[in-house]
């Protein structure tokens, strides 16, 4: 927790969590050890029963803003911790994920500004996986459409929400994403890639459960039909002519022609 009581906080850690004590004391322990400290921490829990309630209010002098009460769902959740929010920048960084080293935050945190979003790697972990995820410099509506970046591992001004709203609560499993394509493609906010690693990221979540993947893609193509018609109907003919062209690249007799020179390779 910052120890500027009075002064605003650079950075605003939210950490939402439900009935997983154990992986909240992770995180905290994670948050705490960071030798960067100006930062707040708030953590928002959903009313759990295991304990972590308890938790909360024994180590409650460690948090900026704490509550443990009844949510409608994880984005219902993540919007509480916006609204405490004080920190020019926002990180969450949920129960059971962790910083990737206690350096972490000092790493990168005179690399963020001025950019809206700086987002970094990180390093995912399974039972019986563990590789490092890396994100490219250049994002694009043809990226978010296979992909999206990481929000455990991404800074954000707390004025993206006040100026294009919190996350949609309607939606859930991609309303990060729905933030993230809304923020890049259609508002083009400014924003910064940092090959840096910067948290642990343990598979299990509702967007990484492999049972979730057709609602996932049911709430994408939703959005993409509602909001990106015009890009999806574009997208669409670029697939159609590169059809045409890879047809014609194997056809006998257009490569005959090339051959002849009568028409240029392509």
């Amino acid at each position: 927790m910052s120890n500027l009581q009075n002064n605003i906080a650079k950075i605003s850690i939210i950490t939402i969590n439900y009935n997983d004590l154990d992986g909240l004391k992770k995180t905290v322990e994670s948050v705490q050890e960071q030798t960067y400290q100006d930062f707040e921490h708030i953590v928002i829990d959903g009313g759990s029963d295991d304990g972590s309630e308890v938790y909360i209010e024994k180590y409650s002098t460690r948090f900026n803003y704490s509550v443990s009460e009844p949510d409608t769902g994880v984005y219902n959740a993540m919007n509480k911790g916006i609204i405490q929010a004080q920190g020019e920048y926002l990180l969450f960084l949920n129960s059971g994920d962790s910083f990737y080293k206690k350096q972490s935050l000092e790493n990168v945190i005179n690399d963020i500004e001025p950019y809206d979003i700086a987002y970094c790697n990180q390093m995912v972990i399974g039972k019986d996986k563990k590789y490092l995820k890396t994100y490219p410099e250049t994002l694009s509506f043809a990226y978010f459409l296979k992909d999206n970046i990481p929000h455990q591992a991404t800074f954000m001004k707390k004025s993206l929400f006040e100026n294009f709203g919190v996350y949609d609560e309607d939606l859930k499993i991609v309303a990060d994403w729905k933030f993230f394509i809304d923020c890049i493609c259609k508002h083009q906010v400014s924003y910064k890639y940092l090959n840096k690693t910067l948290v642990n990221f343990y598979l299990g979540g509702i967007s990484s459960n492999p049972n979730n993947q057709r609602r996932m893609e049911t709430e994408k193509q939703e959005i993409l039909a509602s909001n990106y018609k015009a890009f999806m109907q574009d997208l669409d003919n670029v697939l159609i002519y590169q059809q045409i062209i890879n047809s014609l690249r194997r056809s006998r007799i257009i490569r005959l022609l090339v051959q002849l020179k009568f028409l240029n390779k392509f």
